[in-house]
């Protein structure tokens, strides 16, 4: 049995775009928002109407942004001891949180489970913010893959193509995405879309832009910035 008992998928934008970030995301999840915590109020919760919550925005000062998961366990310390003994790297703790990095460089938190277990549903248009994709150099990424299955303890379902791994739970999922050898890791989000093509003119509407196609996604950029992909997916 997998240690993980819920996940979060962060939206990771720059500070100075947090705003903007979180007025596309609310609506874009068909939720409000909570208090903002942190010292300089930069983190918030998008609370769903029905379910409990699994998506949060965190305004960085450094970098671009991104996206990143956090994985709620009962004992965060023995987690903790666990994945460094896998091959993460300790970056940050505070009582009920742990930051670390992943053998390829990802960013992830260690979090105090808080009872979250009702996935939330789909929005209207249909469609679920529902993956955190880990984009992965060529010479890290089966390794990589290999660390995070241990980690979760997540199945691994097939995907269309060898460039793809997906290690599946609810409510937030993984896929890893293989890049160039020398690339730099990253990450971003996924949307799955009922229609893509209904779900990318409700996007353009509250200000997103498209910035490419694939052969079963777009590619979006969202009003503060911030990259990710509109997939043919159930919601």
């Amino acid at each position: 049995m997998s240690a993980v008992r819920w996940a979060y998928a962060f939206i990771d934008r720059p500070y100075a775009e947090f705003g903007a970030a979180c007025d596309f995301w609310v609506r874009v999840a068909g939720a409000r928002l909570s208090e903002l915590r942190g010292e300089r109020g930069e983190f918030v919760t998008l609370l769903p109407s029905g379910g409990d919550p699994c998506l949060k925005v965190q305004g960085v000062l450094d970098g671009a942004g991104g996206a990143h998961v956090d994985l709620s366990v009962e004992d965060v310390v023995g987690e903790v001891r666990r994945a460094r003994s896998l091959g993460a790297v300790p970056v940050h703790s505070e009582p009920g949180l742990e930051v670390l990095r992943s053998p390829a460089g990802q960013l992830f938190c260690l979090v105090a489970w808080q009872g979250e277990r009702v996935v939330p549903g789909a929005v209207e248009p249909r469609s679920r913010l529902d993956q955190v994709c880990l984009d992965t150099p060529a010479d890290a990424f089966d390794a990589e893959v290999a660390f995070w299955a241990g980690l979760t303890g997540w199945p691994e379902v097939g995907c269309d193509g060898p460039e793809f791994r997906l290690l599946t739970a609810s409510p937030v999922r993984l896929l890893f995405q293989r890049l160039d050898s020398g690339d730099v890791a990253s990450a971003h989000l996924d949307v799955a879309c009922g229609d893509r093509s209904v779900v990318r003119a409700a996007h353009e509407g509250l200000g997103a832009v498209r910035v490419g196609e694939g052969r079963a996604w777009t590619v979006m950029r969202d009003p503060s910035g911030g990259i990710y992909c509109l997939t043919d997916r159930t919601p």
